[in-house]
């Protein structure tokens, strides 16, 4: 398959390394995900629009929503091809998309997402500036070829918890923003899965929201309700109980 980077996009070639496996030999979700955000950040650096350029505005992208499907993951020394780019703004937000090819071309994984701008002072959301805003027109070519939009409203919600498991923010769960990186959201929701399954089971689809950062110290409550044989229901409390993320899981 012939590989096509849309403008303003990107591609980047990885190969998988010992630190992102389990002992499947093949590479973790949170892995490929990680290596999805180095390609997006270099492509934010090449158009200019990385948390270097936005710093002297006070306002940095945050990942807000996430749809993955996954036909299999990468063996321990594979190469990969990942190409991102972005395919517009809206208001508050911005969407990008995510294609993982292996490397003869066959597409291991692909992702829609959401992000939206944080000001960095207040921590709250904002509107997406005019110096950014005027870049919509050179991306319409990559809104037509994009992957569809994940949608602001999730069609499941949490019931009973199946499985438990908490978790403290330390200094090196924190991104570049002082708060709790959402690959470690991740990986954290993940990690409430009984390891017997996960060990037996290959994830196929993921549809997350990220509802509230997290910040150093915190206590995180990791919690899963078991839906369906394959179907996992995620989310992400803090100890007062605020909802900081939910998510599903197919396998």
């Amino acid at each position: 398959m012939k590989i096509i980077v849309p403008p303003f996009g990107y591609q980047e070639d990885f190969r998988i390394r010992t630190f992102e496996i389990d002992s499947t030999k093949r590479a973790t979700l949170p892995a490929i995900v990680q290596l999805m955000q180095e390609t997006a950040m270099q492509n934010v650096i090449d158009i200019k629009l990385s948390i270097w350029d936005l710093e002297p505005h006070k306002i940095s992208w945050v990942l807000m929503r996430k749809n993955m499907t996954i036909n299999r993951l990468p063996i321990f020394g594979e190469k990969i091809k990942i190409v991102t780019y972005p395919t517009g703004f809206e208001k508050f937000f911005t969407y990008r998309d995510y294609k993982v090819f292996s490397d003869n071309g066959d597409l291991i994984c692909q992702s829609a997402s959401t992000w939206l701008l944080m000001d960095i002072e207040k921590r709250r959301m904002t509107r997406i500036p005019d110096f950014i805003k005027v870049l919509v027109k050179d991306m319409e070519q990559n809104a037509e070829v994009g992957l569809p939009r994940p949608s602001l409203k999730l069609n499941f919600e949490f019931g009973e918890e199946t499985y438990l498991k908490k978790f403290e923010v330390n200094y090196f769960d924190l991104d570049f923003n002082n708060h709790l990186s959402n690959v470690t959201y991740l990986k954290w929701m993940l990690e409430a899965i009984p390891s017997v399954f996960l060990l037996k089971n290959q994830i196929k689809k993921l549809d997350i929201l990220y509802r509230a950062e997290c910040r150093l110290g915190e206590i995180v409550s990791s919690a899963v309700e078991q839906i369906e044989e394959n179907i996992f229901i995620h989310r992400l409390s803090s100890a007062d109980g605020k909802e900081l993320m939910l998510a599903k899981t197919e396998w």
